[in-house]
């Protein structure tokens, strides 16, 4: 069944995204943290949105498990359904973004090329991203799920990392090695990025 139609128009809000960057004194745009599962993508997410939070920055998570608990449901790990999975998530950060947040959006997102799509899909110097590196063999020991685990035993096909291809960011905003760095060392050079960059106008 085809759900497209040619009746709909854009409408567009009285309130600009500089009006709402200019009440929160803060320049919205989107870190999207990218790399193997267990190698801290949340775990960064989470802790870089209570930092922000504790700066009076405006922020919020969109985590891989927790939206294909809901908005995305309906999707598989297929490579059209990695693919429209990554595609929903751009569109959501582009509204986030418009709406003048700071979204971390925090996804394996394996294929580049969805990873570029999202970029296109936003203004320039509104999507970062952060290659969250760590190596497949760390990231296996830690196996936060249990999901490499099952991946070895046949129990997950096409698995990031494992029987999946990962493609490593080329050129990523940011490099946060968590096999050398704290939480807390990740974080402060998350921070530091966006301060460099004129990202907390009002700070």
């Amino acid at each position: 069944m085809d759900h497209k139609s040619d009746n709909i128009t854009w409408h567009h809000s009285n309130i600009s995204r500089d009006d709402r960057q200019k009440r929160t004194r803060q320049r919205s745009c989107t870190l999207w943290l990218t790399g193997l599962s267990g190698s801290g993508k949340s775990t960064l997410a989470f802790a870089l949105e209570k930092e922000l939070y504790a700066r009076g920055i405006a922020s919020y998570v969109l985590d891989g498990d927790n939206i294909r608990h809901g908005l995305n449901r309906d999707l598989g790990f297929s490579d059209e359904d990695r693919q429209e999975n990554i595609r929903r998530i751009g569109e959501i950060s582009k509204l986030f973004v418009d709406a003048g947040l700071v979204v971390l959006a925090a996804f394996i997102s394996p294929n580049e090329k969805d990873r570029n799509m999202v970029r296109e899909l936003l203004q320039p110097g509104d999507f970062n991203e952060i290659f969250v590196k760590c190596s497949l063999e760390e990231c296996e020991k830690r196996d936060p799920k249990g999901l490499y685990r099952k991946a070895r035993s046949g129990k997950i096909p096409n698995f990031t990392g494992v029987s999946g291809q990962y493609d490593i960011p080329s050129a990523p905003e940011l490099i946060i090695d968590t096999e050398q760095l704290t939480i807390e060392q990740s974080i402060a050079a998350i921070i530091n990025y966006l301060e460099e960059r004129n990202y907390f106008t009002g700070n």
